[in-house]
């Protein structure tokens, strides 16, 4: 995650042999993150003096991509240094320090720069960190309403549920573009095996695996885990991602009952508060 800033000729056309090459190559790789951050992250560099970790954290939080380099860094650094874990990009920036940060994180690559002349990856992109981002809220909302003290670990580990798609959108783009094609054309089509048919891999296990080289916190390993199926934070998490897949289009998806029948479950409320909350938050 440390390579020089990337260019177009890093992009992935054809597909890595399996797994092993896929979590080494995204090893190996800068992570680009959103433009609006690196110049965010250059305001608050140039008044390093002025900020504190909760400050840069909320400006981080933002960024879904970001916030994956800045855990994954921390991690690293727990491992040799003998931190305690870092759930949320405000405890690693706490356990780092203000100016180690900065001494970590210089200029960073954009996704715009990156995917210049990819609009269609690009726009694939952002509509996977706008699902992102409603599906964290959504999952934040479920913790509050649990009264979770865990609750803004919830919503940070909520934000990369999908990092691995976010991943191949700024690395394979021309891979992402034809799965979503050949899903467009037959949409009885399991993503997993349109995923295997271009990839020669499973986006999921790809996110599983990247989640255990980095050492990401442990509630973002747990899910997908069916040993953890039933945890309330996985639920949480689990069924916030659901619920922004499924209403990015609108509120008349035929899954959506099946989806407030579990978040009631989950709440303890009936279908028609259960309902009600989701669309309030």
């Amino acid at each position: 995650m440390t390579s020089p800033s990337p260019r177009r000729d890093s992009l992935i056309t054809t597909a890595l042999p399996g797994l092993a090459s896929w979590t080494e190559h995204f090893r190996q790789v800068e992570i680009p993150v959103l433009g609006e951050t690196a110049a965010a992250l250059e305001a608050l560099r140039a008044n390093e003096d002025d900020v504190d970790a909760n400050g840069i954290g909320e400006m981080i939080a933002g960024d879904p991509l970001m916030t994956l380099k800045v855990l994954a860094y921390a991690s690293s650094r727990r491992c040799r240094k003998g931190w305690t874990d870092t759930e949320t990009v405000t405890a690693a920036l706490v356990m780092m320090g203000i100016s180690p940060f900065f001494r970590a994180f210089g200029a960073q690559p954009t996704v715009e720069e990156h995917l210049a002349g990819e609009p269609e990856a690009l726009s694939g992109l952002r509509a996977t960190v706008r699902r992102a981002h409603r599906g964290a809220n959504f999952a934040l909302g479920f913790a509050v309403h649990r009264m979770d003290p865990d609750a803004a670990v919830v919503h940070a580990v909520a934000l990369l549920h999908e990092f691995a798609d976010m991943l191949l959108w700024c690395h394979a783009p021309t891979l992402q573009l034809r799965i979503q094609s050949l899903q467009q054309a037959d949409p009885a089509l399991r993503s997993s095996a349109a995923q295997r048919q271009v990839l020669n891999v499973e986006v999921a296990d790809l996110q599983a695996s990247l989640m255990r080289a980095w050492h990401l916190p442990e509630l973002l390993t747990q899910m997908g885990d069916d040993m953890h199926a039933e945890n309330a934070n996985v639920r949480s998490i689990e069924l916030g991602a659901r619920l922004a897949r499924h209403t990015a289009r609108g509120w008349d998806n035929p899954a959506l009952p099946d989806d407030i029948a579990e978040i009631a479950a989950l709440l303890n409320l009936s279908l028609a508060a259960a309902f009600k909350l989701v669309q309030e938050i």
